[in-house]
């Protein structure tokens, strides 16, 4: 049995790169006519991973879309020419770790020929449910689904290979695949029965892609035409035959990789990889400290989320809040956390409590000494964090101490600091376990080492980590101040609430500003307005009489009452709460702007704010003003961020 290694040199993880054809052709050749090689074993010779995908930057050199077109076919016959050694030779992957294609996350397609034979291999829906997510797959499921035709300890992987490689050579195991075998448990969910009537009859394959389509546009508003192309091919190549489908998926490849937004996309990508070795200082002599241990000053919503990704990361944390029932709170999201993903089968029950043994609580101060970064997410208010500061230097003198302050400018939090070169501002976003931005902010006293170490510890914890310079709301949440005050104006000035959450929508973010002010918070919203307005003056005033929704006890989804219904009665699909409307001047007489007009208002409000941002220096690069609006507030990906967007 030969065993065939993929190593790309000087790389920590193997990506699919123009010339691997070439040299998996040369071998895969000298290997054929070897009369001594029976069979070969494909493995990867990097120790976690098989293949993560393309080539970013070589396909970020491509310039014309025939020239991607001709990239795809030669990957398509290439993988056709293993397929023929198959027949004559069998070839065993022996995979370890991710083995995932550029794809979706790239507004790219399967280019190699994935959109053809994924559906003969695991059936047609299936297939689409792989394609059109691009979600990763996990053994079992692999397994499930025939993707894969085994699984074993990774111990013994290669000796496995080599065994079934010399089975299949002499004939005593043969590999059967059928898109759906017809047995009891499959008959009884209804797998056999959805094939036949579905994906084996004409009539069946419409409704199915119909259907697929429909659940797409759903999501994706149009905005993204990469999961459309990849629906087209497999259409095709399902009606009109493989070698149609080859040549649809190869055209429709070469025209997303040259597209607006795949450009937009990969441009992303490369910002993200940048920031990945971004120490956060300009002097590469500094280096961060060590983190072993972590405090968590405040058990709430953010506290435990904090709590929870740190733990996550295997860095023990102590959680401290007032009293028990505080803590017990903070203690049983990070648990109900936990066993969302124990049930989900994402963690097993042993891992689930090892993860639970690294959060301690505590009542008082014990234990915080030992910590190397304390950070605090208390009240938003300065007495507050004052006296939460006092209680950290007098306790752990030697910690950095992190605010997850979204609005309050660092440097007055450290006016009342005894070592204010260890204060520093961590501001992360709300779900914390699911938003990967950390925004990272430097007051004038903050030491580089304190910066270096803070940056360090949310690479660690898996955040994507900008920093910026001190300022009323740093850059996050000062550029959404204009864009939410926009909002509430257009709301006063008579709008209806669903057109402007749907105007917002539309332009492609996830959720509407009048929804996100319902989950943050009204009266959350009306603080961060206020303290806007008196550090900015009257540009950023709030529309007159704004106040009286939250002096009026609507503050949103905690309270159930906001813009939208979240009464017991409420229906479940999302509806406005009219009774809203008669704390404005116009009344419940409702007459909307145009959509592009709410949305132009809105999202150039943002983006003028975010060209101020770079203007005074709050923001380090354009590139991170980009990566912080996509992965903190929602930014559109496929429009790049608001100063790509003004390009």
């Amino acid at each position: 049995v030969a065993l065939v290694l993929y190593d790309v040199p000087g790389e920590p993880v193997n990506t699919l790169r123009d010339s691997f054809q070439h040299e998996f052709d040369e071998a895969f050749g000298r290997l054929a006519e070897d009369a001594t090689v029976k069979a070969i074993v494909l493995a990867s010779a990097k120790p976690d991973s098989f293949v993560v995908g393309a080539d970013v930057e070589m396909l970020a050199q491509v310039k014309t879309a025939p020239e991607a077109t001709a990239l795809a076919r030669g990957g398509q016959q290439a993988m056709q020419r293993r397929e023929e050694l198959g027949k004559h030779k069998p070839v065993v992957a022996a995979i370890h770790g991710p083995a995932l294609g550029g794809g979706l996350q790239l507004g790219l397609i399967p280019g190699a020929g994935g959109t053809q034979r994924l559906p003969h291999l695991i059936g047609i829906a299936a297939a689409l449910d792989m394609i059109l997510a691009g979600n990763p797959v996990r053994p079992a499921k692999a397994r499930k689904l025939g993707l894969v035709d085994e699984v074993v300890p990774r111990a013994i992987l290669l000796r496995v290979a080599r065994q079934r490689a010399l089975e299949l050579a002499s004939g005593a195991l043969r590999v059967e695949r059928e898109k759906v075998e017809l047995s009891l448990p499959k008959l009884l969910r209804g797998e056999v029965l959805r094939q036949i009537a579905l994906e084996d009859n004409p009539m069946g394959r419409r409704i199915l892609f119909q259907q697929a389509r429909k659940a797409l546009l759903s999501k994706t508003r149009g905005h993204y035409p990469a999961p459309e192309r990849a629906l087209e091919a497999v259409r095709i190549g399902v009606e009109k035959g493989p070698e149609e489908g080859y040549r649809a998926e190869a055209s429709f490849f070469g025209e997303l990789v040259v597209s607006d937004v795949s450009r937009r996309l990969v441009e992303i990508f490369f910002a993200t990889q940048a920031l990945k070795k971004d120490t956060g200082v300009d002097d590469p002599g500094v280096r961060p400290r060590k983190v072993e241990r972590v405090a968590m000053r405040g058990a709430g919503l953010m506290g435990a989320g904090i709590a929870y990704v740190t733990a996550e990361a295997g860095i023990p944390v102590r959680l401290k809040d007032k009293d028990d029932a505080a803590l017990g709170r903070g203690l049983k999201q990070i648990a109900g956390i936990l066993d969302e993903r124990v049930r989900r089968k994402r963690l097993s029950f042993r891992d689930r409590q090892d993860r639970l043994t690294r959060v301690t609580g505590t009542t008082d101060y014990s234990g915080i000494k030992h910590a190397d970064v304390v950070i605090e997410a208390v009240f938003e208010d300065i007495r507050v964090k004052h006296a939460v500061l006092a209680e950290v230097e007098r306790e752990a003198p030697d910690a950095i101490f992190a605010s997850n302050t979204s609005s309050l400018p660092i440097g007055r939090i450290a006016e009342a600091a005894q070592r204010p070169e260890k204060v520093v501002g961590m501001h992360f976003f709300s779900p914390v376990n699911k938003m990967p931005l950390l925004e990272v902010i430097r007051a004038p006293k903050t030491a580089a080492d304190t910066v270096a170490t803070v940056v360090a510890l949310g690479k660690k914890i898996g955040k994507t980590v900008i920093v910026v310079n001190d300022g009323p709301g740093f850059y996050t949440s000062r550029i959404l101040a204009p864009y939410m005050n926009e909002a509430a104006f257009i709301f006063n000035d008579g709008a209806a609430v669903e057109d402007i959450d749907r105007a917002l929508v539309e332009f492609g973010f996830p959720v509407g500003p009048m929804q996100l002010l319902d989950e943050v918070g009204i009266d959350v919203g009306a603080k961060v307005a206020h303290v806007m307005h008196e550090s900015f003056g009257p540009r950023l005033s709030p529309p007159p009489g704004f106040e009286k929704l939250s002096e009026s006890g609507r503050l949103g989804r905690k309270a159930k009452k906001g813009f939208y219904r979240y009464d017991d009665a409420a229906p479940k699909k999302k509806e406005v709460d009219r009774t809203v409307y008669d704390l404005t001047p116009q009344g419940q007489k409702r007459a909307s702007p145009p959509a592009g007009e709410i949305a132009e208002r809105c999202v150039l409000q943002m983006v003028n704010e975010a060209a101020l941002c770079l203007g005074e220096g709050i923001l380090r690069s354009a590139r991170d003003g980009d990566i912080g609006a996509v992965f903190g507030l929602g930014w559109p990906p496929f429009r790049g961020g608001p100063f790509r967007y003004a390009d």
